[in-house]
């Protein structure tokens, strides 16, 4: 009962808001839903398993708007599995100096463009590999600028936050994030992407660990790693990005150094490149934002079938330093984009982990239904 109270007093403010806008005010409301079906086989030293389940992946609802025109906010919740939580809560104050926005709140750590770009436009189903190895979002504040059209730079201070972006202990472990990238190249035609970000961890518990799948998230947890008497974790990533028409390719890295007696440091990579049959190209939005919306030449239903997307992907993880082995994924997907809104995500993934003598392989078909509004 407070869940369904609570999603309607969302809904009634965001009508008032809407219908209340203002030459001072900004306001819209919007949303994602994303419909999961998957079917795969897990082999754990010759000993095969057949799995099949569906979920809704994502079930989201977001308003967002300017105030006065230097003040931005969002609110975007998630129930997803039947829980709600918070994803994007924060306030931004504009035109600080050197052209600078100051955001606090609970949102995405600047810490690599697949994570900053938004599920709705990523280019497959699941984020890569390094996904795992640190926190996509966390409370904290944020400064954040563009020198020109080309340098930016994000520096930030978070806690750690739980679902609802709260961190109520008294302690003075922090996060301390900051990145820069340059769009080297950006055309009507091609862009070229760079950027390097810094991570330097801490926590109460002093621990550091992390279990991950094989890019398909009904799966089953293929491998983990667990540290204790941390003093800190050092994450360091490197991100490239290029769009020539209709090709694009996309690869980063991240370094993980977890010190406490001794050090030891985790990797984590992918590569991917994709094309689109039917002649569009990847759009870029910012250096905060990474990629967004594929508007197709031709809607579905409009004279026309949509957009039809093609890419493979290459992604590894590298824990033998922790005996937790070895996990390596490649992923072939196929996205038909009916219009800007709507995307059917079509993605067969292979999976292995090798761990000395043991060897687990899973490979998965998957499908989504999206729509974003």
């Amino acid at each position: 009962m407070k869940k369904t109270i609570l999603a309607l007093s969302i809904a009634l403010l965001t009508f008032v808001n809407v219908n209340a806008q203002t030459t001072e005010k900004e306001i819209k409301f919007g949303g994602r839903i994303m419909y999961d079906m998957a079917v795969w086989e897990n082999t754990t030293n010759d000993i095969a398993i057949q799995m099949s389940g569906t979920e809704f992946r994502r079930v989201r609802f977001y308003n967002a708007g300017k105030i006065y025109g230097n003040i931005k906010y969002k609110l975007q919740l998630d129930f997803a599995g039947g829980r709600i939580a918070f994803k994007d809560v924060w306030m931004e104050l504009n035109k600080l100096p050197i052209k600078g926005s100051l955001r606090v709140g609970h949102f995405k750590e600047p810490l690599r463009l697949e994570a900053l770009t938004s599920s709705k436009y990523i280019t497959f189903m699941e984020r890569s590999l390094p996904i795992a190895m640190s926190a996509e979002r966390n409370s904290g504040a944020m400064y954040h600028t563009t020198f020109g059209k080309r340098l930016s730079l994000q520096t930030a201070i978070f806690r750690e936050g739980d679902a609802f972006g709260n961190d109520k202990e008294s302690t003075n472990n922090v996060n301390i994030t900051s990145r820069i990238t340059y769009l080297a190249i950006n055309d009507d035609n091609r862009l070229l992407h760079l950027g390097i970000a810094n991570s330097i961890r801490k926590n109460a518990e002093k621990t550091y660990g992390f279990s991950t799948r094989a890019e398909n998230h009904l799966g089953n947890k293929l491998t983990s790693v667990s540290f204790e008497n941390v003093d800190e974790t050092n994450i360091l990533g490197g991100e490239f990005a290029y769009v020539n028409n209709a090709l694009s390719v996309q690869a980063e890295y991240l370094q993980t150094t977890v010190i406490g007696a001794t050090e030891t440091e985790l990797s984590s990579y992918y590569g991917q490149i994709s094309y689109f049959l039917t002649g569009e190209r990847k759009t870029y939005k910012n250096s905060l934002s990474g990629f967004g919306s594929v508007k197709p030449n031709n809607n579905y239903g409009e004279n026309g079938w949509g957009a039809i997307e093609l890419a493979v992907r290459l992604s590894s993880m590298d824990l033998t330093t922790a005996n937790a082995g070895t996990l390596e994924d490649i992923t072939v997907g196929i996205n038909w984009y009916l219009n800007p809104n709507t995307r059917v995500m079509l993605n067969y993934v292979m999976g292995e982990m090798i761990n000395e003598e043991e060897i687990i392989t899973e490979n998965a078909v998957m499908i989504r239904v999206q729509l974003s509004f």
